[in-house]
């Protein structure tokens, strides 16, 4: 058993890089499976489809991620330090995946999303639920910040979706231009899309 729970494994690990590096409609299962040093029949006992597949794998890495966002966006953190912490992940991450792959890469989600929204559903829904869900710490720390008087933010759900749509949007140029520079702006563009006090020292 040890031998076929490692297979799917290296199925989902596989998936997630080569779709993430190139694109969700290029990657065929046979690219998927050598990737994996996985057999044809073996990707076919746990997975219907490629969408299956990658469905799954964006599901495993959400539940890694979101440990590290539950403490980035703790309530025991003031609520803009979350905000900066987060610009702060968001570059180290994205510096990781330069030095690994020579490229900035960007969102996997916003990547794979914006690639299937017209079409496979199930993993349309999948992306869709897990953007909901992160948006929704950013609403809680402007929640916060609003709520002690640090920011004007009525509205903390829309102006989550506003800062969201912003640190995609970062992300897609830095991914396009594959200069990691540009996500040094984020600290700096929260503050100012929040019109809140600029911290003393950005990211640096």
């Amino acid at each position: 058993m040890g031998r076929v729970s490692d297979a799917k494994q290296r199925l989902m690990e596989a998936v997630g890089e080569l779709v993430w590096t190139g694109s969700y409609g290029s990657t065929t299962i046979d690219q998927i499976c050598e990737k994996a040093g996985v057999k044809k029949g073996s990707f076919y006992y746990f997975f219907d489809s490629k969408a299956e597949l990658a469905e799954a794998s964006i599901a495993e890495d959400w539940e890694k991620r979101r440990v590290e966002l539950d403490s980035v966006f703790s309530p025991t953190v003031p609520p803009l330090e979350r905000l900066t912490k987060y610009c702060g992940l968001m570059y180290q991450f994205q510096a990781e995946i330069k030095a690994r792959y020579g490229q900035v890469l960007g969102c996997p989600l916003f990547s794979v999303g914006a690639e299937v929204s017209t079409q496979e559903h199930g993993l349309q829904k999948k992306i869709q639920d897990i953007l909901d869900y992160k948006t929704k710490y950013f609403a809680s720390a402007i929640r916060d910040a609003h709520a002690t008087g640090l920011i004007n933010a009525p509205d903390a759900p829309a102006k989550a979706r506003a800062l969201f749509a912003y640190y995609q949007g970062l992300m897609t140029e830095a991914r396009i231009r594959n200069n990691l520079e540009i996500l040094r702006e984020a600290v700096t563009g929260t503050y100012e899309l929040l019109g809140a006090k600029q911290p003393e020292a950005a990211l640096a």
